[in-house]
């Protein structure tokens, strides 16, 4: 069985070549991030498993794949940027997906955008470096309330960061959960007091547009919003209109619905808005754990 790591980045390259061992199956890596879509086929050449960092996959070019049957998708979001069902059903194609490589990298991610928001800093700095001594109010967050929608590994890591500085922190999960230290209670409640609403739901059908219009309106007035899961959990056109009233007070994103983001996109231009460009997951022992695993899972794939 022969892999493709089909859009490697110069960083998960080289990794790649490090955690490679010699009596590994067949494993290419195209050491190169921008390609499109429709590069795949002849990238892949014939090759059984797709490893694929971040390029769309869209069925009629999974169609023009000949012989694929795995795809390997770094990361849990895989359905950003293809179909895991349609794929199985029409092709045969198996998706996997790497659960938990960068919880701590991404909720340290989380925590500091909380932090960098709460205090103004990009605001402040901007400023500065155009020689304007601006000093903003900052908002203190001991004693606060963060309210975590999903609960999983990443918002556990939160859950412990937030608790370290002496934050309560609430917690609404789709399936009944619990936690030591955090008090879980239903989504309006959670809404309602929180201080701080950090997103932290996978993308499904399900969660898409999950933080509607109707739940910021509902959020705690002059509360934070925190996105490090996707962008297409919430409604971005209410965020922004939001933040533009003060009802969100502050926002800290890494992750958005359109990627890259647009320079004339109305976030980029508010200036209460900390932005991040999708890289909370970025450091090197999440990329250790991520190419490890899915490496193993190319392993098992060959194994049979």
């Amino acid at each position: 069985m022969r892999a493709v790591f089909v859009d490697a980045s110069e960083t998960l390259a080289a990794v790649a070549r490090r955690l490679l061992r010699p009596d590994d199956p067949p494993f290419a890596i195209h050491a190169d991030p921008g390609i499109a879509p429709q590069d795949l086929p002849a990238i892949l050449d014939g090759a059984e498993t797709a490893v694929i960092d971040h390029t769309a996959l869209p069925l009629d070019v999974a169609r023009a794949c000949a012989g694929l049957k795995h795809v390997v998708f770094l990361g849990t979001g895989a359905r950003s940027y293809m179909d895991p069902e349609a794929l199985r059903d029409a092709l045969g194609v198996t998706v996997h997906t790497i659960k938990g490589y960068g919880d701590t990298a991404v909720a340290e991610c989380a925590f500091a955008l909380m932090w960098a928001a709460a205090r103004g800093l990009p605001e402040m700095d901007r400023a500065m470096r155009v020689g304007s001594w601006l000093r903003t109010e900052g908002i203190q967050l001991t004693g606060k309330t963060v309210g975590l929608v999903g609960f999983g590994g990443i918002a556990a890591e939160m859950a412990r960061l937030c608790r370290g500085v002496g934050m309560r922190v609430l917690a609404w999960n789709r399936t009944p959960k619990a936690h030591p230290g955090v008090d879980f209670v239903p989504l309006d409640r959670l809404l309602a007091e929180s201080d701080v609403v950090s997103l932290h739901l996978l993308l499904t059908d399900a969660t898409r547009g999950f933080l509607s219009a109707a739940r910021i309106a509902a959020m705690k007035p002059g509360a934070m919003l925190i996105n490090t899961a996707r962008g297409a959990v919430l409604d971005e056109a209410a965020l922004v209109e939001a933040l533009r009233t003060g009802h969100v007070a502050r926002a800290g994103l890494d992750v958005f619905t359109v990627e890259p983001l647009p320079a004339d996109h109305p976030l980029a231009s508010l200036p209460n808005v900390t932005l991040s460009a999708h890289s909370a997951f970025r450091t090197p022992e999440a990329s250790d754990n991520l190419i490890g695993a899915a490496l193993a899972h190319c392993r098992r794939i060959a194994a049979g």
